[in-house]
């Protein structure tokens, strides 16, 4: 089960990562392509890039699951020494990002649905494919939120659907040897504050 302390703690998190780095776009991963793509980042000076306008792609919101401030947050948990290598891919209105872990992959996407309905509809889908039980109580952070045994979180709030992925990494995950979906949990819970601290 998840822990509510370990949520009240990230959740204050976000906000000093936010005001410690200014705006939410020094922290976001670099605009995506004009045409569908992967790109690979594990260069800090690869997070700089022209604000020109670019073809309809992730919001900055959505580009957090990529960003310095989630990548900051992992590094936390995992007690690692440097950010981890990450690809994100932009295509059908999903915005991915795979963090290469020495553990094994971190997956985290998040769906931007056109309005809440259909948001609900494909968080919904997504939720009785995986089989996953609803999170109850606090811990759901007042949003519909579900999880696996195996490793995977969805959060649904307004249009986004988040989707944490943890399922390639181990039964004991980090210095803490927390579970795959305790871990995911965390990560979820952190994405979340950053959006809410950001909007």
């Amino acid at each position: 089960m998840v822990s509510l302390a370990v949520a009240s703690l990230l959740l204050s998190g976000c906000a000093a990562a936010a005001g410690s780095t200014g705006r939410a776009e020094t922290a976001s991963a670099p605009p995506p392509p004009s045409s569908p793509a992967a790109t690979h980042s594990g260069d800090p000076h690869a997070q700089t890039q022209s604000s020109a306008p670019q073809s309809p792609g992730p919001s900055e919101a959505l580009k957090m699951i990529c960003g310095k401030e989630t990548k900051d947050d992992i590094s936390s948990i995992l007690a690692l020494k440097q950010a981890p290598h990450t690809v994100d891919e932009w295509t059908d209105s999903t915005y991915t990002c795979t963090y290469h872990l020495a553990e094994g992959p971190l997956v985290i996407s998040v769906k931007e649905s056109p309005d809440p309905a259909p948001a609900r509809k494909y968080f919904d889908a997504l939720q009785d494919k995986l089989e996953a039980a609803p999170i109850k109580g606090l811990a759901n952070l007042g949003f519909p939120a579900a999880q696996t045994p195996g490793g995977a979180v969805i959060f649904l709030k307004d249009s986004s659907t988040l989707y944490v992925n943890a399922t390639g990494l181990p039964a004991a995950v980090g210095p803490q040897k927390v579970a795959p979906t305790d871990f995911a949990y965390q990560v979820a819970t952190t994405i979340l504050a950053c959006w809410k601290e950001h909007h």
